[in-house]
């Protein structure tokens, strides 16, 4: 029985290494795909940031406003009436480097109004998009300012109030 009992604990031995090993196996597989699902994770959020910034377009000016003379914003606000009928969203870009496409994206709260294309042919650009507002269309609206890949350059936010304070 001594030698018996002997093969059995080398057996046991034994068998306790393998499950130690194929455990020590599991956890680093799981370690393994839980650092590639964070490093793909975080390389998911950076991709916008490093497209939009690969654009090279920025908005130094921006303005929501009753009619563009001149090529500039006139009758510029952060609330309008109502009653205002139409708006202009008017935009200065930089960093063109030949002809290029901005989208003005006009959204009241969150539905979608218009997405106007407009052409950037140089740096400084100026360019606007004019929205008809329908008196119903009252509450929070924002325009974004989008490059020709939808990436975000400049959210311009307005209000349209059923009526105007003072």
């Amino acid at each position: 029985m001594g030698q018996l009992g002997a093969e059995l604990s080398n057996y046991a031995d034994a068998t306790v290494r393998v499950d130690q090993v194929e455990s020590f196996t599991k956890e680093k597989k799981m370690r393994t795909l839980i650092t590639t699902v964070i490093t793909l994770a975080s390389v998911a959020l950076l991709v916008p940031q490093t497209v939009s910034a690969q654009s090279g377009l920025t908005v130094p000016e921006s303005s929501i406003a009753t009619m563009v003379v001149d090529r500039t914003p006139s009758g510029a606000g952060m609330t309008f009436p109502a009653t205002v009928e139409r708006l202009y969203a008017w935009t200065r870009i930089q960093g063109a480097s030949g002809e290029t496409t901005v989208h003005h994206v006009w959204i009241q709260g969150d539905v979608e109004r218009a997405d106007i294309e407009l052409r950037v042919g140089g740096s400084p650009w100026r360019t606007w998009s004019n929205k008809a507002i329908m008196p119903e269309w009252t509450g929070d609206w924002r325009v974004e300012v989008r490059d020709s890949r939808g990436n975000v350059l400049e959210t311009i936010r307005f209000t349209v109030r059923d009526r105007l304070a003072g």
